[in-house]
């Protein structure tokens, strides 16, 4: 079987392309850190993968922050599964338990641990081989740990109070046919094999992350030893509180420049100048027993982080029922038929009345329901023949008369012109149109509702200034027999004038535009130099790259210039150089 574990930095990182992800891994269980999804914010297509089962933590706290997921193929899916390390978010019957000693946390501190999703854990049965007939546990504890924030004292408490859980926790678990592999991403570099420069960092073996793995993990020189009093005391230290292993130095102990995390700021991957930081540690006697090999995947992009993953040799027996936390339980991924019934079902009278119906759970069909949907008359209607209409009462009739003529008299009386001109002349409907144009034997053809003419047409005209198109809109024919041609020729005179007014005014305005266009430039270079000229780099020559302080202290917010090349080791010619300086403000 296989593992592997990714901190993808958002599960956007799959792009609606999750299920393909996985199953390039090829492996049995997926663990994913960093989410940066809160329950409201999973979809369907990120929760439900085909051939998969998946089990979520959200962050309680902030939205689109922290987050772990764990995905088993079919053939391992878990017979237990639990969120968090304390086992106060367990509301079912199907925890994995072993909680081990937690007395020196304090309850608050307990559920702050666990408020920020940083754990899943699914319990799985494997047989060390397909002959055996006995099966053992294998516990996988997918975490996400604490950054130690420099600006925050209170963040580096909070790491090691993590620590101190998960190891109490993984501990607890563990037994002779118990076992438990802890992997994600862990926030600590272990030895200075583990980081690119290490130099460069400050008291490097006095951190107190690293004394925790220190003390947590299995090393093979601890047991290298001529007395052999001192032998049993190591291997007395080792049950106490180093039983795990690091696989990928069980592996491979001294290969340089392994990393699995890189700045994505300074473009560091492009020169390997960063650490490691993603582990898969897992018990002694399962390393030595059933491990085959681990390794990382520098070369699969798209995260700041790399995958990692490890091969063992004994199979899963998958469970016939998923545990009650995986996703397919969510009611909004239930994905069944009664979804659509809460649009067909008739509404109750209590919620006519004003009350909410409690007892009914969403997407719950009731013995009520089904019979509304089995004979939808017998809920509030007589069953039989269909009532005629003229059984209905008159009042009833004539309340449905006075509702369409109310309709009627509630829309806009008029045309398309109420949206275009102004309010200053009165519209009326077509019917009233016509009437008033009988008595001038107008013929009037319109495909829209015609306004109503005015005695005095010329103040009617200049009050419809600046309203060609409204008048293009109306598409109004007025042929007027008789004496009243004259009438029709005064307004064709008029509206080819005012056409001719809009035109001159609609040409001084573009004018107008084009030069403030030409202006706006001259003037802004005037009084907006723009950003500084870069300099050249001492070592490369090259264009530097303009920077912002936004740490926090007395040159926050100043600008700077550093070598434009990515990060990495002084030694590395093709890495950033020393180059800096601060950018003028007089400038």
């Amino acid at each position: 079987m296989k593992i592997v574990t990714w901190n993808i930095n958002g599960i956007r990182t799959f792009k609606n392309r999750i299920k393909s992800a996985l199953d390039a891994f090829d492996a049995d269980i997926i663990c994913v850190q960093e989410t940066k999804v809160t329950r409201d914010m999973l979809d369907e297509r990120t929760a439900i993968v085909d051939g998969y089962n998946s089990y979520f933590s959200f962050s309680r706290g902030r939205t689109g922050y922290s987050g772990v997921a764990t995905f088993c193929k079919d053939s391992a899916t878990p017979f237990a599964a639990e969120e968090g390390l304390t086992g106060r978010l367990v509301n079912h019957g199907e925890a994995v338990g072993c909680y081990g000693d937690q007395g020196e946390f304090s309850i608050e501190e307990l559920q702050s641990l666990d408020n920020e999703g940083r754990a899943v854990i699914t319990q799985h049965k494997l047989k060390q081989s397909v002959e055996a007939e006995d099966s053992e546990t294998l516990t996988v504890i997918n975490v996400y740990c604490p950054r130690a924030d420099p600006e925050k004292p209170e963040r580096k408490h909070f790491k090691l109070q993590f620590y101190k859980l998960l190891q109490s926790r993984a501990e607890a678990i563990v037994g002779p046919r118990s076992h438990v592999i802890i992997l994600g991403d862990i926030n600590t570099s272990h030895r200075p094999i583990d980081h690119c420069d290490p130099d460069d960092v400050e008291n490097f073996e006095d951190n107190p992350g690293r004394k925790w793995l220190d003390s947590f993990l299995f090393t093979p020189e601890e047991n290298e030893n001529d007395d052999d009093e001192e032998g049993s005391e190591s291997s007395q230290n080792c049950v106490s509180g180093g039983n795990f292993i690091d696989t990928f130095r069980h592996f491979h102990p001294t290969r340089t420049n392994a990393f699995t995390c890189w700045s994505t700021r300074t473009g560091a991957r492009h020169t390997n100048y960063g650490t490691r930081i993603d582990y898969i540690f897992a018990n002694l006697s399962l390393v030595e027993r059933n491990f085959l090999n681990a390794d990382i995947m520098p070369e699969v992009e798209g995260s700041d982080h790399c995958p990692i993953w490890a091969e063992l040799s004994c199979t899963f027996v998958p469970s016939t029922k998923c545990p009650a936390l995986c996703t397919c339980y969510m009611p909004e991924f239930m994905g069944k038929q009664q979804k659509l019934l809460r649009f067909l079902v008739k509404v109750s009278d209590q919620h006519a009345d004003g009350k909410d119906n409690e007892k009914v759970l969403p997407g719950s069909q009731e013995a009520g329901e089904i019979r509304e949907n089995l004979n939808p008359l017998a809920a509030g209607v007589s069953s039989g023949s269909k009532r005629p209409s003229d059984e209905l009462p008159e009042s009833s009739t004539c309340k449905a008369k006075k509702s369409k003529h109310a309709k009627k008299a509630a829309k806009p009386q008029g045309s398309l012109l109420n949206f275009f001109k102004p309010k200053l002349t009165t519209v009326v409907s077509s019917s009233q149109s016509l009437s008033s144009c009988k008595n001038t034997e107008t013929d009037v053809k319109s495909e829209c509702v015609m306004p109503k003419i005015h005695e005095n047409t010329e103040n009617y005209v200049s009050s419809c200034t600046g309203t060609r198109s409204m008048l293009t809109v109306c598409h109004t024919e007025v042929k007027v027999k008789g004496e009243k041609n004259n009438f029709s020729d005064k307004t064709t005179k008029e509206g080819e004038e005012e056409e001719c007014c809009q035109d001159q005014l609609e040409s001084n305005a573009m004018l107008n535009q084009e030069t403030k266009k030409v202006a706006c430039p001259d003037f802004w270079k005037s009084v907006l130099h723009g950003p500084p000229q870069p300099p050249l780099c001492n070592a490369h020559n090259e264009p530097c790259v303009l920077r912002t302080v936004k740490k926090p202290g007395p040159n926050l917010g100043r600008q700077f210039f550093v070598c434009a090349r990515p990060q990495g080791h002084t030694s590395n010619p093709q890495a950033r150089c020393n180059f800096f300086a601060w950018v003028d403000k007089r400038k």
